[in-house]
């Protein structure tokens, strides 16, 4: 019998999660490390130079400065002690024959006393600069961390298992950090099989962020309906007219393929609304499932027929890969685009089929090798079958 239900995790080995949300670690950048010895370096530079001029030339007022260097890598509590540090080494320098050359008389000439003040009142300035900074950053993190909450709460981690099939899926953000996206996926074991959707909004920001909860809400509640995936994609294709009109957006689309796997016909059924073709491997062979072409989902009015499902033998052993434009799109250096048919030929071809999971963390790890810099969000879902009825 078919278990309905939202899916359980395995157990053992089974119960493994792909690294579902990657480049997602909400970390402020530390400063790089030149920019944090930029303070000293400044003081040696002027260490150097004071000796070597004439007195007439007070290379020590260089010091004003110092406090807004130190306010671009340091904290404010930092700046202050570097502010007085450097009122007090203008001071040594001005009255140290041994380094500069000049007598204690100038420790306290007006020129001095005006360096003394406008080196304090940069440092006030400086140490407010690096208040701000901290505040900002601050901002920053809550604010990530907030919409990390949010993709956490729409893409939800998936188990190794649902129903008759194990899982992995990957979601990549283009910029580190920033889990704001338009790229979806999600799988649920109902009684009419395990379905499953992956799809990508058009737009970006915090709109195809409503756009994502939208769908993913209607399919996680349509799946479960009577009805066969055709069904599912109608009352998806209606929630979007909805959407749309809400907006309003006579543009607003989702290219999305819709999935169904029965594990007693070991067939899966697939409707692809305007997405890239899912790619099969299977007995050493990778595959792309070429089926029939529909518009995306939220132009079906401008369709002349309806939808149509494809069937394609998924058994025991192979593996249904589905990715969002984002992977095939991403290039190298030389503006050449992520070869995915040849790198899975390459790593997988002619071997016994892997695991989903092993799929996933291998692209994961080739594809940052081909595009350190990505300009689009990445969604990978995996599934194959576990042969348990």
């Amino acid at each position: 019998m078919r278990r309905p239900g939202r899916g359980t995790a395995g157990h053992g080995a089974e119960a493994r999660k792909a690294p579902r949300l990657s480049n997602g670690d909400l970390e402020i950048p530390s400063p790089p490390a030149w920019m944090r010895w930029l303070p000293a370096i400044y003081v040696a530079v002027i260490l150097v130079v004071e000796p070597i001029t004439p007195v007439q030339w007070p290379v020590s007022f260089l010091l004003i400065a110092l406090p807004v260097v130190a306010a671009f890598s340091h904290g404010p509590v930092t700046v202050a002690a570097i502010t007085v540090f450097a009122v007090g080494f203008e001071a040594t320098l001005a009255g140290t024959p041994c380094c500069a050359g000049r007598s204690v008389g100038y420790l306290w000439d007006r020129h001095y006393v005006a360096t003394y003040i406008a080196t304090t009142l940069v440092g006030a300035l400086g140490t407010g600069l690096a208040a701000h900074r901290k505040r900002q950053e601050a901002h920053l993190m809550h604010a990530s961390s907030v919409a990390e909450a949010l993709m956490r709460t729409l893409l939800r981690p998936l188990p190794h298992e649902v129903g008759h099939v194990l899982v992995a899926a990957l979601y990549c953000p283009a910029e580190a950090g920033t889990m704001i996206g338009g790229d979806l996926f999600d799988i649920r074991a109902t009684q009419h099989g395990e379905r499953a959707i992956i799809g990508d909004v058009r737009g970006k920001g915090l709109q195809a962020v409503r756009t994502v909860a939208d769908v993913l809400g209607s399919f996680r509640q349509a799946v479960y309906d009577p009805g066969d995936l055709l069904q599912v994609a109608n009352r998806l294709e209606r929630r979007m007219a909805g959407e749309a009109a809400d907006i309003p957006d006579d543009e607003l689309f989702v290219t999305a393929a819709l999935i169904e796997y029965d594990p007693v016909a070991h067939r899966v059924t697939i409707v692809n609304f305007g997405h890239i073709e899912p790619i099969l491997i299977s007995g050493g062979e990778v595959t792309t499932l070429t089926g029939t072409p529909c518009l995306p989902l939220g132009l079906g009015t401008l369709a002349d027929e309806p939808p149509a499902a494809a069937q394609y033998r998924l058994l025991r052993g192979d593996v249904l890969l589905m990715c969002t434009d984002g992977l095939i799109e991403a290039r190298d250096a030389n503006g050449n685009f992520y070869p995915l048919l040849d790198r899975l030929s390459d790593r997988f071809g002619g071997r016994p089929v892997p695991d989903p999971l092993d799929v996933i963390n291998f692209l994961n790890t080739d594809l940052p090798r081909h595009a350190s810099k990505r300009h689009d969000d990445v969604a990978i879902l995996a599934i194959a079958p576990h042969g348990r009825l």
